[in-house]
């Protein structure tokens, strides 16, 4: 209240009193929100406990076999699930190796060199990406990449490297039909690309332009204010987005089951079918009984962990790059 205010005011009323709120309203915010977080861990710790009944069966008729071992018979009831579990593993590295370097370069270039013409197009198709359904992706993988993938690039590539010692194994498709581990991890860094490049973006444009403007100041190239200023300043953000998109590779279901080519074997060529704990359950999960469901609840207890250890390494890189 100002002077002129309190020189004007009629002698003898009283001053207006501040409206508080009470402390029945103040108890019961603090209890919605404690009841609202505390919901999130109830509901976490029902998921873990019924995956862990549900497959406990599994993981007692096969012990440590079921991890290690590559068959899945439904007819003799015998079940593995390490054909799974690695290309589970794989299909998120090369979705990882293929969509970084290309979520982070668009990000860059959006934050430091595009035009202000561009960047709104480039900027708003990044996000229609982010909100395509993940069965379109599969659609496409399997309609449009898949024959084109087939017929230029692995025939090629296999006339090419047949008969090499390691190349060879590894990029020798024998039923090139496009299906296969690489072509699910392709899919899967169209997926991951939107979620990087949007959650870097955003962090990069966050950083105080001054910090920019004296590097370039001093003569740095773009190159080296990207690599010595921008990038330790958003380290922990870049960590963060590429966790959430390694997230969403490892647990994708619909468009890796449409190209993975869900065979169950282990092969050493990346271009060869396979399967991931995702699609098999997918894949198998509407017609099991007994202990095939068992096993496929124990598949998901699997990829729940494998999910665990990801977020936990996470928050060690962030910690540690918080440090330094």
């Amino acid at each position: 209240m100002t002077a002129a205010t309190d020189m004007t005011r009629i002698p003898g009323a009283a001053p207006a009193a501040r409206k508080t709120p009470k402390a029945g309203f103040d108890l019961a915010f603090r209890n919605a929100s404690f009841a609202a977080a505390l919901f999130v861990l109830v509901l976490l710790a029902g998921i873990m406990i019924s995956m862990v009944i549900g497959g406990w069966p599994a993981f007692r008729e096969f012990g440590l076999g079921f991890i290690t071992s590559s068959v899945w018979d439904t007819q003799n009831e015998q079940y593995g699930a390490w054909p799974a579990i690695v290309g589970t593993l794989a299909t998120a590295l090369i979705a990882l190796v293929i969509g970084v370097p290309l979520s982070l370069g668009i990000a860059v270039y959006l934050t430091q060199l595009a035009p202000p013409w561009f960047k709104k197009p480039v900027g708003t198709a990044i996000e229609l990406l982010a909100a395509v359904p993940s069965i379109i992706y599969g659609m496409w993988g399997l309609f449009v990449f898949v024959p084109l993938f087939a017929a230029y690039v692995q025939i090629p590539l296999s006339n090419l490297v047949e008969g090499m010692p390691i190349v060879g194994t590894v990029l020798y498709a024998r039923s090139p039909s496009g299906l296969g581990i690489f072509t699910a991890g392709f899919i899967l860094a169209f997926m991951i690309i939107p979620f990087i490049a949007s959650i870097t973006r955003d962090m990069l444009e966050q950083i105080p332009s001054v910090l920019r403007e004296s590097a370039y100041g001093i003569g740095a190239t773009t190159w080296e204010v990207v690599r010595h200023v921008l990038v330790p300043q958003a380290g922990v953000s870049i960590i963060g987005a590429i966790m959430l998109g390694l997230g969403r590779a490892l647990g994708e279901t619909m468009a890796v089951t449409f190209v993975v080519g869900n065979a169950n074997r282990l092969s050493p060529s990346l271009l060869d079918p396979g399967s991931t704990i995702a699609s098999r359950i997918a894949n198998e999960f509407n017609e099991a009984l007994g202990l095939q469901l068992n096993a496929l609840i124990a598949l998901g207890c699997i990829l729940f962990f494998v999910t665990f250890v990801v977020l936990v390494i996470a928050r060690l890189l962030v910690s540690r790059v918080k440090r330094y």
